[in-house]
C-alpha cells in the first residue's frame, strides 16, 4: 500500500469510529432536528397582547412584523410570522386568556371574543397560518408548510362552573383547558392563592373526567401541588403543563415539583418548559421578592402619595436592575425532566406575549433555535431533540384524542343547572 493510500484509509477509519456527536456540531444537530420537526409551542399569549393594545380591532393589524409595536412602558410584541418561521415553529396552541375574575359569567364572554379574534387573525393570513381541529389536520397544516394552530383556554373560570360552557368551548376549537390561573376556582385550588378546597372538588373531578370524554387535554400550569395530584389520579388520558419549570430548579409554586413528577411519566403526560425569568432563574425569583417587599415598605412609608412610592421605587429599579437570565437555564430544568422522567415527557411553551422578559437571546419567538444548539452541545441527540420539539406534543394529542374516540358510546356527564 502506498503512503497516500495508507493516509485515506487512516482517515476513514477515524472517521466511523469516531462518535456521530464528534463529526456533526451543535448547530448541525439542531437545525436537521428542526427541519424534520418543527416546534409545537404549548402556550402563546398573542390573543391577550391583541386586546390589551389594540381592543382587538386587527382589521389594519400587521402581523407579518411586530417589532414595531412598542408603546409607552409596554415591549414590543414577540410574535410576528416573520420571527415564527425563524423560530422554525411548525405548530401553536394560543392562548385565549382572560384574567381570573369571581364574575364568571363575564369572563366566559370575554373568553368568546379571545377565541373570536384569534379565528380572525388566523383568516386573515390563510397562506401562513390555520386552526386544526384535530392532530390529522395540525400535521397537515404543518407539512404543507403553514404554522398550525389550536386554542387553549388558560384557566377554569372562562367555563363559569358549567360543564355545558365546556362542551360548547370544545365546539369552538378549543383543544385544552388549564385548570385555574392565578386564582382559585370554585372546584380547584390554584398554585398561587390561598388553598380552598384540598385540591379538586368532585364537580373539579367531574371536569376533569368530561374533558377526557370530549378529548380536551386537562393542563396543570398554574394549578396547585394538591390540585396536580388530583387531576393525575382522575385523568384517564394524558395531561399537560403547558407552560412550567421545575421547582428543584427555581422552587417557585408555578412549577413542577418532583413529587408530582413520576405521576406525570405514568399518565403519559407532557411538562413544557416556560421561558419566563422567573420561573426558571432563582436569582430572578428572588430580585423579584425584594422588589415587592420594597414598594410594600414604600407603601407604608408614603400612604396616599403613590407619587412618591412610584418616584422611589424607579430609583430603586435603577440601582437594582434585575439579573438575566441565560439559555443555559432553560437547559437546565429540560436536563431536570430527562433525568427524573424520561425525555419522552418534554415539550416547549414559551409564554411568548405573555411576560415582560425571556432569556438572553431568546427575547422572542425567534429563538428556540439558539435552545437547540444548547441542548445539542449537552449531549442531546437528533431524535431527543425531535421529541421535545414537536414529537412528544403530538403524542400527547394523538392519545387524547384516541381516549376520547374510546368514549364515543358514553353520555354527556350531567350536573343540574343553577336556579
Amino acid at each position: 500500500m502506498n503512503k497516500a493510500s495508507l493516509l485515506v484509509s487512516l482517515a476513514a477509519l477515524a472517521l466511523v469510529s469516531s462518535p456521530v456527536a464528534a463529526q456533526t456540531s451543535p448547530e448541525a444537530v439542531a437545525a436537521a432536528a428542526l427541519k424534520k420537526a418543527p416546534v409545537f409551542d404549548g402556550h402563546n399569549d398573542v390573543p391577550w397582547a391583541l386586546r390589551a393594545r389594540v381592543d382587538n380591532v386587527i382589521n389594519d393589524f400587521d402581523f407579518v412584523d411586530t417589532t414595531d409595536t412598542a408603546t409607552g412602558d409596554r415591549i414590543a410584541m414577540h410574535t410576528d410570522l416573520t420571527r415564527l418561521r425563524r423560530g422554525h415553529v411548525g405548530a401553536q396552541f394560543w392562548s385565549v386568556y382572560v384574567p381570573s375574575t369571581t364574575n364568571e359569567a363575564k369572563a366566559v364572554q370575554q373568553t368568546i371574543e379571545q377565541i373570536d379574534v384569534m379565528k380572525r387573525l388566523v383568516a386573515r393570513y390563510p397562506a401562513d397560518l390555520m386552526l386544526a381541529d384535530n392532530s390529522a389536520e395540525l400535521e397537515k397544516a404543518m407539512k404543507a408548510g403553514k404554522v398550525a394552530g389550536m386554542l387553549g383556554i388558560e384557566g377554569g373560570h372562562s367555563i363559569g362552573s358549567s360543564l355545558a360552557v365546556l362542551r360548547e368551548m370544545y365546539g369552538m376549537g378549543v383543544r385544552y383547558m388549564t385548570l385555574t390561573h392565578g386564582r382559585n376556582v370554585p372546584w380547584a385550588d390554584s398554585a398561587t392563592d390561598a388553598p380552598e378546597h384540598g385540591g379538586l372538588t368532585d364537580f373539579g373531578r367531574q371536569v376533569v373526567q368530561e374533558m377526557n370524554r370530549i378529548g380536551m387535554i386537562v393542563d396543570l400550569s398554574h394549578v396547585s401541588e394538591a390540585t396536580m395530584k388530583d387531576a393525575l389520579a382522575a385523568s384517564k388520558a394524558p395531561v399537560m403543563f403547558s407552560h412550567s419549570g421545575v421547582r428543584a430548579i427555581n422552587d417557585h409554586p408555578r412549577n413542577v415539583p418532583d413529587s408530582v413528577l413520576p405521576a406525570v411519566k405514568a399518565n403519559g403526560g407532557i411538562v413544557m418548559v416556560v421561558f419566563l425569568p422567573g420561573f426558571l432563574d432563582a436569582d430572578v425569583r428572588a430580585h423579584g421578592l425584594d422588589r415587592t417587599g420594597v414598594e410594600a415598605r414604600l407603601k407604608a412609608m408614603y400612604p396616599g402619595d403613590p407619587a412618591a412610592v412610584a418616584a422611589a421605587l424607579t430609583a430603586w429599579d435603577a440601582a437594582n436592575p434585575a439579573p438575566k437570565t441565560q439559555i443555559a437555564r432553560v437547559a437546565d430544568h429540560i436536563d431536570h425532566l430527562k433525568h427524573m422522567i424520561g425525555v419522552d415527557h418534554i415539550g416547549l411553551g414559551g409564554d411568548y406575549d405573555g411576560m415582560d422578559s425571556a432569556p438572553v437571546g431568546m427575547e422572542d419567538v425567534a429563538g428556540y433555535p439558539a435552545l437547540f444548539v444548547e441542548l445539542a452541545r449537552r449531549g442531546y441527540s437528533q431524535a431527543e431533540l425531535e421529541k421535545i420539539a414537536s414529537g412528544n406534543m403530538l403524542r400527547v394529542l394523538k392519545a387524547v384524542e384516541a381516549f376520547a374516540a374510546s368514549q364515543k358510546g358514553q353520555p354527556p356527564v350531567e350536573t343540574p343547572v343553577a336556579k
